[in-house]
């Protein structure tokens, strides 16, 4: 008997991973069908934010205006987050609305938002200009502010516990729609929507914390990623955040993990584990199938080696399938073999589903599964996510045909 509750017995249950209410994509092979480029679609207007500060000084030029009205815009879209030209009225009034138009073309336009944890949880559903549909999710934790955004429209990982990846990779999302989010998200809380500003104590709230852990798989769109997230760390051209405030996540992109690692920006890497062994992780997690768990571990250990920032391995703890306490001991033995002080594990019971074969761990084998690996020397954290009531949380980004019939009705800005 554990001094946190019952623990599971010598053989312990095993459920296997299966898809439920929909139909997996496979390839000719019978395998899980991974996507990695984006479907030919066309992407939306160049925005300021697509742009290095270099080229929009020379966008500007070519509408005729001097250089320096980039450097205007820059200021009102990323301090006063406004793309609206009658607010821009040091900017002259000839020409303004189509030098506005050229640079801040329209990207995100609001279908709905839901909110719960008495108004400090938002899930804003958006549309982009070809009519995809994605989500993000604002949180108001005591002493920061986090939004977790989406960088593809779906997603091609194809995992079989996630909405998300149900319906496939619409297309990669541009830079400047990654950095819309935000950027959408401070007028929001400026104009007071996530509360009164002045109940914290100050009026220029804004969100502090950037979580890549909405629609899309973050590394299969690097380019794009990285172009927003050097945005907004920019202090003098972009918004001026924290790297150490932004976490990008992936499901194991070893290629990937091993670019960001040497891009000289520290942000916070998460791995996506949810399986410390093949058997199960080949199942749960079909990129499993081009590099293996101790790949992306040693990947991971890289990225720490590299940057010197700590790793955060993210495990959905699932009831019978992958919450057995010999994974976690075989969690911690690989994690240890690696070295220590260079990673932490946040286990997050799933989200449950009624009746559902993907639905979470029990609270007594949870506290268990974290206990092991504390004992073992692994900093744990059990994790509770927000938004579950309006599907905001962790795996539950999807667009249901509910949101697809609201947003034909509402017309791209």
């Amino acid at each position: 008997m554990s001094e946190t509750g019952p623990v599971r017995p010598t053989t312990p249950r095993q459920v296997r991973p299966r898809t439920e209410g929909w139909t997996q994509k496979k390839d000719a092979d019978g395998r899980p069908l991974l996507q990695f480029a984006a479907p030919k679609k066309g992407m939306p207007p160049v925005h300021l934010a697509d742009l290095t500060p270099e080229q929009r000084v020379e966008k500007a030029k070519e509408l005729g205006l001097p250089g320096f009205r980039a450097g205007q815009l820059e200021k009102h879209y990323f301090q006063h987050y406004t793309s609206d030209p009658a607010q821009m009225t040091d900017l002259p009034a000839s020409g303004r609305d189509e030098l506005v138009h050229a640079m801040l073309p329209p990207l995100l336009t609001e279908v709905r938002r839901l909110e719960t944890d008495r108004g400090d949880t938002i899930k804003f559903l958006w549309k982009l200009h070809d009519g995809a549909l994605v989500e993000s999710v604002l949180m108001r934790y005591p002493g920061r502010i986090t939004l977790c955004v989406s960088s593809q429209a779906g997603c091609g990982m194809n995992c079989p516990f996630c909405a998300t990846g149900q319906a496939g990779l619409t297309r990669n999302m541009s830079a400047a729609e990654i950095v819309e989010q935000v950027v959408r998200a401070n007028r929001l809380i400026a104009d007071g929507g996530l509360g009164d500003p002045r109940r914290v104590g100050h009026a220029d709230e804004r969100v502090t914390n950037i979580v890549f852990m909405g629609m899309g798989e973050p590394l299969a769109n690097y380019n794009r990623l990285m172009q927003a997230v050097r945005t907004m760390v920019d202090k003098k051209h972009g918004l001026g955040m924290s790297a150490r405030g932004i976490t990008v996540s992936t499901v194991g992109l070893v290629p990937a993990i091993n670019k960001l690692a040497a891009e000289d920006i520290p942000v916070t890497f998460a791995l996506s584990l949810h399986a410390p062994d093949d058997h199960l992780r080949d199942e749960m997690i079909p990129i499993n199938s081009r590099w293996k768990v101790d790949e992306a571990l040693d990947a991971a250990r890289a990225y720490f080696d590299k940057t010197g920032r700590r790793v955060s391995i993210e495990y959905a703890l699932i009831k019978d399938m992958n919450d057995h306490a010999w994974r976690a001991d075989l969690l911690a033995d690989k994690l240890n073999a690696r070295g220590r002080g260079w990673v932490h594990v946040n286990p997050i019971p799933l989200n449950p589903t009624p009746g559902s074969v993907w639905t979470a761990s029990e609270v007594p084998v949870q506290n268990e599964f974290v206990r092991r690996l504390n004992e073992a020397g692994i900093p744990t954290t059990l994790r509770d996510t927000r938004g579950k009531e309006i599907d905001g949380a962790c795996g539950q980004l999807v667009a249901t045909e509910e949101d697809r019939e609201v947003a034909a009705t509402v017309p791209v800005d």
